[in-house]
């Protein structure tokens, strides 16, 4: 199976009702990672099929659960997961990405000026410094929940949302999340092609 036919049978699956552009640029995105992931070893997974299971259908798994969402920063994002995914997915949300290390942060805005990506800002910087009010903020493997809810938690805005993308339900962070903020709801993250466990915590103030 061709990278092309793995992405529109994982995008099938997702059913996520995605723009006609969305798959092309999806593939536009993993071949920029592909070329900058030789130089610049921005992520471990170098297999092209595991690229899009691992990678874009994960980061995409998340889009059912920003339907109401407007602004999201992405923290910790490495290569732009899940922010530029979503970036191409959902063109009428909003994106912020935060991410402290240089050639990654330079991945990112080159990624956003060859895709065209108006909706996708990247800052280079520490989380903790970075100033923002957004209705969810989201991490993907960034850190335990407790230090996620620490370094992010100013960027949330009255009533919104800390997202966390975690693989085995994290039972033991959950237990040391620290005042306000508790989990709320959890998802399963059904990820097509992808045969790991995958939950979202959501977290909000009490």
């Amino acid at each position: 199976m061709t990278p092309a036919e793995t992405l529109h049978q994982g995008l099938a699956a997702l059913s996520l009702g995605l723009p006609a552009e969305a798959e092309p640029r999806l593939l536009a995105y993993l071949e920029l990672l592909k070329k900058w992931n030789r130089a610049y070893n921005l992520t471990a997974i170098r297999d092209e099929g595991e690229m899009i299971t691992h990678h874009l259908l994960d980061s995409l798994s998340l889009a059912p659960y920003l339907t109401e969402v407007h602004n999201l920063a992405d923290i910790g994002s490495g290569a732009g997961l899940p922010g530029i995914p979503l970036a191409i997915a959902r063109p009428g949300l909003a994106i912020t990405s935060v991410e402290t290390v240089q050639k990654k942060a330079a991945f990112q805005q080159q990624a956003r000026i060859e895709l065209k990506l108006e909706n996708f800002t990247m800052h280079c910087g520490r989380v903790e410094r970075f100033e923002g009010q957004f209705e969810a903020v989201t991490s993907r493997a960034f850190a335990e929940l407790a230090d996620f809810a620490r370094l992010a938690g100013h960027l949330v805005a009255e009533g919104g949302r800390l997202l966390a993308m975690k693989g085995l339900f994290p039972e033991a962070e959950i237990a040391r999340l620290p005042a306000p903020w508790r989990m709320t709801e959890s998802y399963p993250l059904l990820v097509p092609g992808l045969k790991a466990e995958r939950h979202l915590i959501v977290l909000e103030r009490s």
